[in-house]
C-alpha cells in the first residue's frame, strides 16, 4: 500500500468548503505520517473528471456537503474506475436525502422524528398548517434543506409567524424543505466504522442547539463528553442503532450517526457518510477515546477504499 499513490479530494463548492478544506489537510498531514505518497484535488479548482487516472491509485474523500456527500463526486470515482473511501452512489445520496433516509429509517423501525416535506412550487401557508394539525406535530418546529450537512440553514421556529418566516426565507435558496418537531434531550452522537459502531459522544452546546458555530468553533465552547452520559444498557442501545442505520443505509466506511436522546428514546436525525475530520471533529475524538490515534484511524478509512461500493 505505501507505494501507491493517494489523492485526497477536498474542499469542493458547498457551503462546507471550509470544514472540507480542514478535513482535507488534516487527513493529508495523517497520511504522510504513515509514510504514503499524497497529492490533492480541489473540484473547485478542476472539475472531478480531470483527475488524473495514471497517478491516481487511491481516492480519499475528503469532501463534505453538496456534489462530495450527495452521491455526485461518487459517481465521477466510478466513472474513473479508481477505488475511494467512504460510502458509494447510491449510500450517500440516501443518507444526505432526509425525505429518503427518513422514509428508509421508518420502514426498518428506526425512531426519527415525524416530519412534513415542503416543495416551493406548491407551498401554501395553509397547507402547512393543516398538514401540522394532521400529523400533530407540534411547536417549537424544525425546519431545514433536505440535502444540506453541518446544520447549515436549520432554523427552530417557535410559533407560526416565525415558521412562515423562516419557510419564505429558505425557499431564496432551496426548492425542497423538511419540517419536523423539535425533539429535546441530550445530544448524541455514534461513531460506525466498517461496520462497527466504536462509541457514542454526548455535546452539551452553549448555544441555542448544535449549529454550524457550536460544531466548528472553539468559542462555542460545545462541551464534549465521552463516552456519552447513559446508563450501560442505553448506551450499548444507541451503538446498536447506529449500526443498524448504518447498513439499512448500504454505507460503507465511516459513518457518523446523529441522535437525540429523549423521554428514555434515541431518536436518529440523520447519518452522516463523510464526517468531520478536524481537530474539533467527533468520529476522530471518539476513535482516540477507543485508542485509535488520528493517523490509525485515517489509515483504517484508506484501507477500505474499493469500487462499487
Amino acid at each position: 500500500m505505501k507505494n501507491k499513490k493517494i489523492l485526497v479530494v477536498l474542499g469542493g463548492t458547498s457551503k462546507e468548503r471550509e470544514v472540507s478544506l480542514d478535513s482535507g489537510r488534516a487527513c493529508v498531514k495523517a497520511l504522510k505520517k504513515k509514510g504514503y505518497k499524497v497529492s490533492t484535488f480541489d473540484p473547485q479548482k478542476k472539475p472531478l473528471n480531470l483527475i488524473d487516472r495514471g497517478k491516481t491509485d487511491i481516492i480519499f474523500n475528503a469532501l463534505h456537503g453538496k456534489d462530495g456527500e450527495d452521491g455526485v463526486a461518487q459517481s465521477y470515482f466510478e466513472y474513473l474506475r479508481i477505488p475511494y473511501t467512504h460510502s458509494g452512489v447510491i449510500s450517500s445520496n440516501n443518507a444526505m436525502n432526509k425525505l429518503i433516509s427518513k422514509e428508509i429509517f421508518k420502514i426498518n423501525k428506526i425512531k426519527s422524528p415525524k416530519y412534513i416535506s415542503l416543495k416551493k412550487n406548491d407551498y401554501s401557508k395553509k397547507n402547512v398548517t393543516k398538514n401540522l394539525r394532521i400529523k400533530k406535530i407540534k411547536f417549537p418546529i424544525v425546519v431545514k434543506p433536505i440535502s444540506e450537512g453541518s446544520s447549515i440553514g436549520v432554523k427552530i421556529c417557535k410559533n407560526i409567524k416565525q415558521l412562515t418566516k423562516n419557510i419564505k426565507f429558505l425557499f431564496k435558496s432551496y426548492d425542497d424543505l423538511i419540517l419536523e418537531p423539535y425533539v429535546g434531550g441530550q445530544e448524541i452522537q455514534v461513531a460506525v466504522i466498517n461496520g462497527e459502531p466504536i462509541g457514542a459522544i454526548e455535546l452539551k452546546p452553549k448555544r441555542h442547539f448544535y449549529d454550524y458555530k457550536a460544531k466548528y468553533s472553539k468559542q462555542a465552547k460545545t462541551k464534549h463528553i465521552m463516552p456519552a452520559n447513559l446508563n450501560k444498557k442505553k448506551y450499548l442501545e444507541v451503538l446498536k442503532i447506529a449500526k443498524k442505520a448504518h447498513k439499512v443505509l448500504d454505507c460503507k466506511g465511516v459513518t457518523r450517526s446523529d441522535f437525540k436522546f429523549y423521554n428514555n428514546q434515541f431518536y436518529l436525525l440523520e447519518l452522516n457518510t463523510q464526517p468531520g475530520m478536524t481537530s474539533l471533529s467527533l468520529v476522530p475524538e471518539i476513535a482516540l477515546f477507543k485508542g485509535i490515534s488520528f493517523e490509525n484511524l485515517v489509515e483504517k478509512i484508506l484501507l477500505d477504499a474499493s469500487l462499487k461500493r
